[in-house]
């Protein structure tokens, strides 16, 4: 029997279904909501998600219960013992604040895009998918197994490529959308294996038989060693593929190609954030492997290293703010590698709220500028490289120039990542095409 803690449970994930299935079906049979409409049932559910996540926490608070679990079954069942598609969704210390983060940042970013986006022609379609990535983002947040993030995780790779891609009418947008949805397409195969790999280590997806059922993040991984350095090293393939980490940072400057409302939630708030997530939900696997918990600090830190070079020579503000956004997700993943959960789980929430509302900004910060530069009658101060200046003038050109190519990762990502994978894909097109062909006896074409 379902109880009030459960119906509140199950309304956080339920509350942006409803707008995405109302806005969705109206739009699919070609009778559209009104903006206003649209705009009232957003943050009508949006109030709701975020009453019922508070009411969660409130109850956690008094009880003193540090977990709650929400567990639905199984959704699909290939093999009982090994690969079962189990949905169960977790309340504890890591997924609450970030749930109630997700519904402030969402509700404030959704308030701006109905004004910023008024009498656009995609409005519609821009509130189907932002309430895509809502979806996807909870799920993610709340997983109680590796395929309930995993489901998040797509949902929000594709609403990501696809607001990125939102003026369709231009090439830019749909080319830039096309090469991050390759980088996510490569670091969601690393998910993907760690998920098989995990289903054939311990039988099963959920993070309970993982991690213990201690709540996070008291959690003991159940691999050993060498298990846990080939499962953590997958998955930290796949968080750096989302976080923009090295050497993937070359596709975050391009995801501004979005609307201002989209590039703040999603890579300057939390989407961004998602990686170093999944390395704070899988932790306790660090604890087990020396080498693996090196590989985090490493990263982090080179990708801190890269991105506070590349941001200061930026000639946009959107992608100046894209590479700030890296730099601090790296110091967070150099803390999670230390061990420093609560201290990560602090920055990022921190971060998201700041990095949103600059964002948001963006747009008329130019003119802001400007003003000031006339009000004082000079220059303002720009940003510098600090204690590189003090080096040699050839020393200086050198970081200049590797920060001005973004480090060489766009270079990177293009010859070893999306090339080949659109060749792929284009040569798999052209076999299709030929086989089709084939099978309706158009042999001559053939």
């Amino acid at each position: 029997m379902m109880t009030w803690l459960d119906l509140f449970g199950v309304l956080v994930v339920l509350c942006p279904l409803v707008t995405l299935g109302f806005v969705g079906f109206t739009e699919l049979f070609q009778r559209p909501m009104s903006e206003g409409h649209i705009t009232l049932l957003t943050k009508a559910n949006l109030v709701t998600g975020l009453i019922a996540s508070l009411a969660i926490l409130a109850y956690m608070l008094f009880t003193g219960n540090r977990q709650l679990i929400v567990d639905c079954g199984n959704f699909v069942v290939l093999d009982e013992e090994h690969f079962h598609f189990h949905i169960k969704f977790l309340f504890d210390r890591l997924s609450i604040p970030m749930v109630i983060l997700s519904y402030v940042l969402v509700g404030v970013i959704g308030a701006f895009a109905s004004k910023y986006l008024h009498n656009d022609a995609g409005f519609h379609r821009f509130f189907v998918v932002f309430a895509m990535f809502l979806v996807g983002l909870l799920l993610a947040f709340l997983a109680g197994t590796i395929e309930t993030l995993f489901l998040g995780w797509e949902l929000v790779g594709l609403s990501s490529a696809l607001l990125i891609a939102y003026f369709h009418d231009r090439v830019g947008p749909v080319r830039n959308g096309l090469w991050v949805w390759t980088i996510y397409r490569f670091a969601d195969a690393a998910f993907l294996m760690a998920a098989v790999a995990m289903h054939h280590m311990i039988r099963e997806g959920d993070f309970a038989g993982l991690m213990g059922a201690a709540p996070w993040p008291d959690g003991t991984s159940a691999l050993d060693g060498w298990d846990a350095l080939l499962v953590g090293s997958l998955l930290l393939v796949a968080a750096a593929g989302k976080s923009g980490l090295v050497p993937f940072s070359g596709w975050l400057p391009r995801a501004m190609e979005g609307p201002t409302p989209s590039s703040a939630v999603f890579y300057g708030a939390l989407s961004i954030h998602l990686g170093a997530f999944l390395l704070l939900r899988m932790g306790p696997i660090l604890d087990d492997s020396p080498l693996l918990r090196a590989m985090v600090i490493v990263l982090g830190g080179a990708t801190a290293l890269l991105a506070a070079l590349v941001s200061r020579v930026q000639s946009d503000v959107k992608s100046a703010l894209a590479y700030a956004s890296v730099c601090q997700v790296g110091i967070i993943v150099v803390e999670i590698g230390l061990g420093l959960w609560y201290l990560a789980l602090a920055h990022m929430i921190g971060h998201a709220f700041l990095r949103s509302l600059q964002l948001l900004r963006a747009p008329n910060l130019l003119r802001d500028y400007k003003s000031m530069e006339n009000a004082i009658g000079g220059r303002l101060a720009h940003g510098s490289f600090g204690i590189l200046q003090r080096l040699p003038v050839r020393c200086q050109q050198i970081f200049f120039l590797f920060a001005l190519e973004r480090g060489y990762t766009d270079q990177l990502l293009w010859r070893w990542i999306v090339n080949p994978f659109l060749a792929l894909f284009r040569q798999l097109d052209r076999w299709e095409t030929r086989w089709a062909k084939f099978l309706s006896n158009d042999r001559e074409s053939w």
